[in-house]
């Protein structure tokens, strides 16, 4: 049942995923499957930028920080190398939604992952952890001072893509 719960909740990330224009394609990082999606949305409100929006969503054994730290820094690298263009910080930048699903949560990596979002240089993640025993999506739902200027989007985003499952 709760592999079947985790394999559905990727697959109704992929739809949403689809349906807002994001390409999810299924990819092996080393010997593990996950889900990437990805677009590219210009505004000139964000000082004339194009942002680079990457999800990249797998399922675990279980979530600890250190795992949900890792995977969150491994996607910023991921999507920095992979999203073509301009150098970031050159009218450009990247966004990330790293996401893992699990049965099995550390409290404090559904903390950690709620606590705020992680900058690197033009660069910024909003870790997604999901529990699908409680049905709960953990996530970083605030407007940093780093990146202000984006975080309507992605919390638009964020809600769009990661709804709780339903019983």
């Amino acid at each position: 049942m709760s592999e079947e719960s985790i394999r559905n909740y990727l697959a109704s990330v992929e739809g949403r995923l689809a349906a807002d224009g994001c390409g999810p394609r299924w990819e092996d990082w080393a010997g593990v499957p996950v889900l990437v999606g990805r677009r590219a949305d210009f505004r000139m409100r964000w000082a004339a930028t194009n942002l680079h929006l990457f999800t990249v969503a797998a399922a675990v054994p279980e979530i600890t920080v250190p795992v949900i730290d890792t995977f969150t820094t491994q996607v910023l690298a991921y999507a920095k190398k992979n999203k073509g263009g301009l150098p970031v910080g050159m009218q450009t930048g990247v966004a990330c939604f790293p996401l893992l699903v699990s049965d099995r949560i550390d409290p404090a990596a559904m903390a950690w992952a709620e606590e705020k979002q992680r900058n690197r240089f033009a660069c910024f993640a909003r870790p997604v952890v999901v529990d699908t025993v409680r049905g709960y999506v953990g996530m970083y739902r605030g407007k940093p001072a780093v990146g202000r200027v984006y975080a309507g989007h992605l919390i638009e985003k964020g809600a769009r893509y990661f709804q709780p499952q339903q019983g």
